[in-house]
């Protein structure tokens, strides 16, 4: 009797051990990821351990306003585990300062147990938030004229050395929009030029450059936004280009990028009605997903543009249009401006998850995505005590030297 109460005991508990193994599974391997990115069961563990707010803090990089933390937006960040900042030239007052408010941010985040990604537009010319300290780099324009490759593979090691020295490790460039259209308000100097080769050849160095300094580069703006008239700040541009002409023009420069392994791209505000007609890139599955994730088989982090643009907020709610865009396979909302439209995206997403309009399955394949590239280029919160402002400049100094027109 003892031993058949034994077996029957032994078999129990096996059953049990077997349900549980076969739940936790079932819900690792919920998980959907692509072939072509690995198959990371540490980060698909991390996944499965981490609470809803703490997925949906990793969706979102946002801004503040100021040159210190103040305590309310230190408390969003620990709260709402915010998955990066991005800062402007409102937040830098000079690289003293610029490095203060970047080992703040990783200080703050500390506690939390992912690390921020710490973004910047740091494009050279026009779009620059360098400290002025820093010697400014040239124009993608400027680069474009000079039309060498390394000296565009130069110019994105520069924009990573100086990046890194402060703690940054994503930035929002190169812009690989072709400027197509002399009538563009937003593009102009910002792009290498009017030619697709020219502009996928030195936009691919631009990125190597980075990437050999440990930042991670992200190209904009896709699917281009080259042949514009209207400001994406401050409303919705139109393009009348089907298919054709975009695969054969205005995304020659991001299928290039994506060949030679970009890991995130930004998708821009702007509407083409003979792709979607009722929205635009940044919340349309046919651009993001159809056309960017399958048919050109980018893997990586797609990125909207900053949602607080005039492009969305004169069109939409912003807590609509981050569900919609998560939806249409965004991995990353941009919140540049406002905590309350932080808290108002951040807010949508839990309720949308709560009434499964988005299935906690499509928010695991955005993380996982996002682990992968901060484990991928290991970001970290360790803190920076010194940057050599010298150093950059004089490397800076060298390069343009050497490739001077």
């Amino acid at each position: 009797m003892k031993k058949l109460f034994f077996i029957l005991n032994s078999l129990f508990v096996i059953l049990i051990l077997s349900l549980y193994i076969n739940t936790y599974l079932s819900k690792f391997n919920s998980i959907n990821v692509s072939n072509n990115i690995d198959n990371n069961e540490l980060i698909k563990n991390k996944i499965s351990n981490m609470t809803l707010d703490e997925k949906i803090g990793q969706l979102i990089i946002c801004g503040f306003d100021g040159y210190t933390l103040d305590n309310n937006f230190k408390k969003l960040i620990k709260e709402n585990h915010l998955g990066g900042i991005i800062l402007f030239s409102k937040n830098i007052k000079n690289s003293d300062g610029l490095l203060n408010l970047i080992n703040s941010l990783k200080e703050t985040n500390s506690s939390n147990k992912i690390p921020l990604f710490i973004s910047v537009d740091e494009e050279g010319g026009t779009v620059s938030r360098m400290p002025n300290e820093i010697y400014n780099l040239p124009s993608n324009k400027y680069i474009g004229q000079i039309n060498n490759e390394n000296f565009s593979y130069e110019i994105g090691k520069l924009l990573g050395k100086q990046l890194s020295a402060f703690g940054f490790n994503l930035n929002f460039a190169p812009v690989l929009d072709i400027n197509s259209n002399p009538n563009n308000p937003v593009i102009g100097t910002r792009s290498f030029g009017n030619d697709k080769n020219l502009v996928s050849k030195l936009g691919v160095k631009v990125i190597e450059g980075m990437k050999e300094e440990n930042i991670i580069p992200v190209a904009k703006h896709f699917p281009g936004h080259g042949d514009t008239s209207v400001d994406s700040h401050l409303n919705l541009p139109i393009i009348n280009h089907d298919f054709n002409r975009l695969n054969n023009f205005e995304l020659i420069p991001f299928k290039e990028a994506i060949k030679n392994g970009v890991d995130a791209i930004m998708v821009a505000h702007i509407l083409i009605p003979k792709l979607d007609k009722n929205n635009p890139a940044t919340l349309s599955k046919t651009i993001i997903t159809d056309i960017l994730r399958n048919k050109l088989n980018f893997n990586g982090l797609i990125l909207t543009d900053d949602m607080t643009m005039g492009a969305i907020t004169e069109n939409y709610n912003i807590g609509d249009a981050a569900i919609k865009s998560i939806n249409a396979g965004s991995d990353i909302i941009l919140v540049c401006h406002e905590t309350n439209n932080i808290n108002t995206v951040i807010n949508s997403i839990k309720f949308a998850v709560s009434k499964n309009i988005i299935t906690e399955n499509r928010i695991n394949e955005s993380v996982y995505r996002i682990l992968y590239v901060k484990e991928k280029f290991k970001l970290n919160d360790n803190k920076i005590d010194f940057v050599d402002i010298n150093s950059i400049n004089y490397k800076i100094n060298k390069v343009l030297q050497k490739y001077k027109k």
